[in-house]
């Protein structure tokens, strides 16, 4: 007997039909949730940049232009007065500024290079111990020491170091060590095979040749990583300059505050020296943003 299908059956589609369906119906899904995604991550960019248009647009403005109810609004007259101003006083600190954290990034790096090589593949006794112990240096926070921190350079800056930003590249050198260290002995750990290392022992290479010559040219993602990590730290640092320099020999933070005070701020002015005091730092996470990220792919903190 031939099966006939009945009346009250709805048709079955043929399987092309069903997959065709199935796959638009996915890709209406993927349609939207990118769009909602989208449009989230529109709305927080809008968020972060507005205190940033009101900066931009400030600074521009005269005196007699700034005002709360205006605040949204384009300048009435284009200044530069405020821009002036502002460089005036904190052209020589950002210059200071610049000399001290690429020194202290520079040699906080390379110790903290050093360090990392030792503790990932020239083992000793009691290493975990050492390595510990530097790791501690990371979680002190300044507050805890800026008060015998502050006379311990003072007794320096009377055997001769000098006052100001060297003493700021001391302590940001010091205080950078552990954190270099950690992203240096984590990146050799997870990147040099010791094979490599002990094929140099073989060759009579020490602990000397083998990081000159087979380590320190395969550590530039990591250095990256550490340089712009301490650049931005030492820049950024507000509670050690406040402690240790005055508005003569200072950061451009310390002097940045000193502008900002006052009974009638010039809020043109303050608004300028903000930017101008953040542009080198957003300058190095724009050129060098790409090369961070691939330092943190490549295992530096793994």
């Amino acid at each position: 007997m031939t099966a006939t299908a009945s009346p009250f059956t709805a048709p079955v589609p043929p399987p092309v039909e069903r997959s065709t369906a199935v796959r638009k119906r996915l890709t209406g899904r993927a349609v939207s949730a990118r769009t909602v995604r989208y449009l989230l991550l529109l709305a927080f960019l809008i968020l972060i940049l507005i205190p940033l248009y009101v900066m931009v647009v400030t600074s521009f403005k005269t005196a007699g232009d700034i005002r709360p109810t205006t605040a949204w609004n384009l300048p009435e007259r284009w200044s530069l007065d405020g821009w002036a101003k502002a460089w005036d006083q904190l052209s020589g600190p950002l210059l200071r500024t610049v000399v001290m954290a690429v020194v202290a990034a520079t040699v906080s790096s390379m110790l903290g290079s050093l360090n990392g090589f030792v503790f990932a593949k020239w083992r000793f006794p009691g290493a975990n111990v050492v390595f510990t112990l530097f790791l501690f240096g990371m979680f002190i926070p300044y507050q805890a020491v800026i008060i015998p921190l502050q006379e311990i350079m003072l007794k320096a800056n009377d055997l001769g170091l000098p006052k100001g930003i060297g003493t700021l590249i001391v302590v940001h050198v010091i205080y950078g060590i552990p954190i270099c260290t950690l992203i240096f002995r984590n990146y050799y750990a997870t990147t040099v095979p010791t094979e490599i290392l002990e094929a140099g022992k073989v060759d009579g290479a020490g602990m000397w040749r083998s990081y000159l010559s087979i380590v320190l040219p395969v550590s530039i993602p990591g250095f990256v990583v550490t340089l712009i990590w301490q650049f931005t730290s030492a820049w950024n640092d507000f509670l050690f300059a406040l402690f240790l320099t005055n508005a003569n020999n200072g950061p451009v933070t310390f002097v940045l505050n000193s502008l900002a005070s006052g009974q009638n701020p010039d809020y043109a002015s303050n608004m300028a020296g903000a930017l101008l005091a953040s542009l080198p730092t957003l300058a190095v996470y724009i050129i060098l943003g790409k090369y961070f990220i691939g330092g943190l792919m490549s295992g530096s903190v793994k």
